[in-house]
């Protein structure tokens, strides 16, 4: 088997040549692209992407305005790694990411997505296959746009404090100052656990702590 197999060109930015024994993977970060959602609970899935980007000294930040996307791509090990942060806002992040998983040819089995859970307690990241989109209207729109046979990495914000403010308005706000001090713990977990994925293809159904 030759070890470079030729690949049709579809633009100016498609690849050409890949490495025979090369596999590919997609990692999405959702969130709502805009300075105002910078630091904000439901942009936390756009954090963990950017914090995997930089320890895995992947290539600059890229918009990608057919694919509706910010792209990042590199490669640790045989792994041919895509980072995409959709610039959709959150509601629509499907249509990106179909797009995004079209072009570079990835399946559903080689996507895993990170995003806010309010039903999970702030301390916990959970892992798992497919599963129905919990009331998450980023994951809805990628169940519509790919289906359920993908990887997530759920990052707990949860309990949502005081009881009487609007999901909305809790998702959208800032962390809490004794949660932003646990942030770095939670961008180390979140890319070990990001990494492991990368390596084996593997996203078992796993709970996570970083509380310390």
């Amino acid at each position: 088997m030759a070890l470079f197999q030729k690949k049709p060109i579809v633009g100016n930015a498609a690849p050409i040549y890949t490495l025979g024994l090369q596999k590919t993977v997609l990692l999405v970060g959702l969130g709502n692209i805009g300075k105002q959602f910078t630091g904000t609970r439901h942009n936390i899935g756009f954090a963990c992407i950017d914090a995997l980007a930089i320890s895995q000294l992947m290539d600059n930040w890229t918009e990608k305005k057919d694919l509706k996307s910010l792209v990042a791509t590199g490669t640790v090990g045989d792994t041919r790694v895509i980072l995409c942060k959709p610039t959709t806002l959150m509601n629509n992040s499907g249509e990106a990411v179909q797009a995004v998983a079209h072009f570079y040819k990835v399946q559903g089995q080689n996507i895993t997505a990170v995003y806010d859970e309010l039903d999970i307690e702030f301390g916990q990241l959970r892992l798992r296959y497919g599963g129905s989109s919990a009331g998450h209207n980023g994951v809805k729109s990628l169940i519509q746009h790919i289906g359920e046979d993908f990887g997530r990495v759920r990052i707990g914000i949860g309990p949502k404090t005081p009881d009487k403010i609007e999901g909305a308005d809790f998702v959208l706000a800032p962390f809490s100052k004794s949660e932003q001090a646990q942030l770095p713990n939670l961008l180390k977990e979140s890319t070990a656990v990001l990494t492991e994925f990368i390596h084996s293809g593997q996203l078992p159904s796993d709970t996570r702590t970083f509380l310390v």
